[in-house]
């Protein structure tokens, strides 16, 4: 039997502020990695054997880590309510926040000197340098959220 809706109440302050940035991290992370269920991902496939089934489409992780740190920093520039989250709600390891705050303070000082346009360049080449460095021998390996 299904409970009520109504029986638990009205969403906590928790899920009310984490709740669309948690769906946002959880689409892009299912989207660029083409997990079950993304749109486009192995859900969108025709069904086939498994003979004959294609290996899944994978996201090198330097890449992953460049997306998600460009995103979010663009975010952060916007000044929007989702900027102040915590990074684990963001979907980064702690390694990617130090890399996401490093490029957002550049970033600002950036947007500052030579507009917006200049510092979303700059987002770009950072992210995609800084996570490339971070991931040159494979991935870190302090833990999964290193």
């Amino acid at each position: 039997m299904r409970p009520s809706p109504r029986r638990y109440g009205a969403p906590s302050a928790f899920t009310a502020r984490y709740a669309p940035a948690l769906a946002t991290a959880l689409t892009m992370l299912t989207a660029l990695t083409g997990c079950a269920g993304a749109p486009g991902g192995a859900d969108a496939r025709p069904a086939t054997t498994a003979a004959t089934r294609p290996a899944p489409r994978t996201t090198a992780p330097q890449d992953l880590c460049a997306r998600l740190v460009t995103h979010w920093a663009g975010v952060i520039l916007d000044g929007g309510s989702q900027a102040n989250l915590d990074y684990q709600a963001m979907g980064l390891s702690g390694g990617q926040n130090d890399i996401l705050r490093a490029v957002a303070d550049a970033a600002r000082a950036e947007e500052r000197a030579h507009g917006r346009a200049a510092a979303d360049r700059l987002i770009s080449t950072r992210a995609k340098d800084r996570c490339a460095e971070r991931y040159r021998d494979g991935g870190p390996t302090g833990g999964p959220w290193q």
